[in-house]
């Protein structure tokens, strides 16, 4: 195969961006040196810890998350984010603005859906769900609601692949992850207990008396509420399955909607987690998530998880003290756990390496792109490993560092793309981007691009030899600019957050 001269320059600029810019990026700490208040004309100054936070709680900090948090500090800015209905959010819903099937109720879904002689469609709907999610996480000025939501989303895990999910998964995004995403757990788990998608998904629609399916029952116990070790035996599963006998979804009229079939229930006494629960046909399971909502199992477990992902891998246990302390205090409110976690934790936050929706919406965000959402980027997302709502186990896609670190070949080919406006629907001006900062020459461009990117300027001698070998190679100062960008996307630091 023969290589243009356009291959040799991506080429030569991967492997010198990566090389520049690996003594920014280590296992322990993805930028080692200490990091000068970024002070690159419109984007504004930011101390290390900072930008640090920033790339922790958003889905990458641009320039107007860095002008509010140097205005009003990192604290009041969180304050702000944890009461997202007071940010107005019209960018995100302009975006949003055709897609209509994010407002339908469950039935109108289905039909849309529903083709001639009785061929369903399913591809409609959930392509619309996934694109909302993309230009929410992208254009959303609630960024910290909207890496919450995300969190939810895989906490209470449901794949649009199976069954009626394909149309199920958006009214639980909305009616559910979304509605409830900073408010109660009780009233998320309940909502989540309720909701046809993951009765579905779980099979609690197959949940009768005579023949009981523990599939949720496990589920609820071991993944939403309790965890694996919170204490709960098989016996309190199976019990658990027989108080939701009958919990399942309406096919004909009012498709798609709850509904407690009490033909199917087992009625009778039910023992779980100690709790005696006489015939009360519906009420007996929720009687039963209110319980687990309050255990302090659930209140650990709740605390560890949010903790890893705002925090680290291995988050201080201090902190999750502190955590499940306010939990059980607030009796699971959710703004009253993370406000501990964020405000108390973020000094202590080690390194988060990027899942593939962080990667790739953190440079759509701060390469300032205009994008549809569609299939063509999605593909990129499939490619990675993190299609929107396509993982197919309860347990959500993986939060740590080793399920991600070897697959970066797909991120290096959307890097280049995405800098060679390469994806349908996409579209990048890197031209305009580097003209609001009003700076002329390619060095100070490219500590700029870096600033923007990695939070720190490259070492000027490690800067100018990365420059000179581009112009070695024949690349105009355009074509350079491009180039080292891609290269930064692509660079170990970039991986990291």
């Amino acid at each position: 195969m023969t290589l243009s001269r356009r291959d040799i320059l991506k080429l030569s600029a991967l492997v010198a961006t990566s090389a520049a810019l690996a003594s920014c990026s280590r296992l322990e700490r993805p930028i080692t040196r200490t990091l000068a208040p970024v002070k690159v004309a419109a984007w504004s100054p930011l101390s290390e810890a900072d930008y640090l936070a920033l790339s922790r709680l958003t889905y990458g900090a641009r320039p107007e998350e860095r002008s509010r948090v140097a205005e009003i500090g990192l604290a009041n800015w969180i304050e702000e984010q944890l009461a997202p209905e007071t940010i107005t959010d019209n960018a995100s819903a302009f975006r949003l603005r055709n897609l209509s099937t994010l407002g339908m109720s469950a039935s109108d879904l289905y039909d849309i859906s529903d083709q001639i002689f009785e061929n369903v469609d399913r591809r409609k709907v959930p392509r619309e769900l996934k694109k909302a999610a993309l230009l929410r996480q992208t254009y959303s000025r609630r960024q910290l609601f909207e890496s919450v939501v995300e969190f939810w989303s895989d906490h209470f895990n449901i794949t649009t692949e199976k069954n009626d999910c394909f149309y199920l998964k958006t009214v639980d995004d909305r009616d559910v992850i979304r509605k409830h995403a900073l408010g109660s757990f009780r009233d998320l788990v309940q909502a989540s207990a309720h909701s046809p998608a993951m009765l579905t998904y779980l099979d609690n629609q197959a949940n009768t008396k005579g023949a009981p399916n523990e599939n949720y029952a496990r589920e609820l116990m071991e993944l939403h509420t309790l965890g694996v070790e919170g204490g709960y035996t098989q016996t309190d599963v199976m019990e658990l399955a027989r108080c939701l006998t009958g919990w399942g979804v309406k096919k004909n009229f009012w498709r798609g909607d709850f509904k407690f079939f009490e033909k199917r229930h087992d009625t009778g006494v039910k023992h779980v987690l100690g709790l005696e629960l006489q015939n009360a046909g519906q009420a007996e399971a929720e009687r039963v998530i209110d319980l687990l909502a309050d255990h302090p199992s659930t209140a650990r477990f709740i605390a560890v998880k949010l903790s890893r992902r705002f925090l680290s891998d291995l988050p201080p246990a201090e902190v999750v003290d502190k955590a499940a302390a306010a939990f059980t205090r607030s009796r699971g409110d959710i703004r009253s756990v993370l406000r501990v976690i964020l405000l108390d934790g973020l000094p202590f936050a080690g390194p988060k390496y990027k899942r593939p929706v962080n990667f790739v919406v953190s440079a759509l965000r701060l390469l300032n792109a205009e994008t549809d959402g569609d299939n063509p980027i999605q593909d990129y997302l499939m490619q990675m490993g993190q299609s929107y709502f396509l993982w197919p186990t309860p347990d959500g896609y993986p939060d740590g560092v080793q399920a991600w670190q070897g697959n970066l070949m797909p991120r290096w080919q959307f890097a280049f793309a995405l800098l060679n406006n390469e994806i349908k629907g996409t579209r990048i001006n890197l031209q305009k981007l580097i003209g609001a900062t009003g700076l002329q020459s390619l060095p100070e461009i490219v500590d700029a691009l870096t600033s923007l990117l990695i939070g720190a300027p490259l070492p000027e001698s490690e800067r100018d030899a990365l420059i000179s070998n581009l112009k070695s190679a024949g690349a105009n100062e355009d074509e350079s600019t491009a180039i080292i960008t891609a290269g930064i996307l692509s660079s170990p630091a970039f991986q990291w957050r």
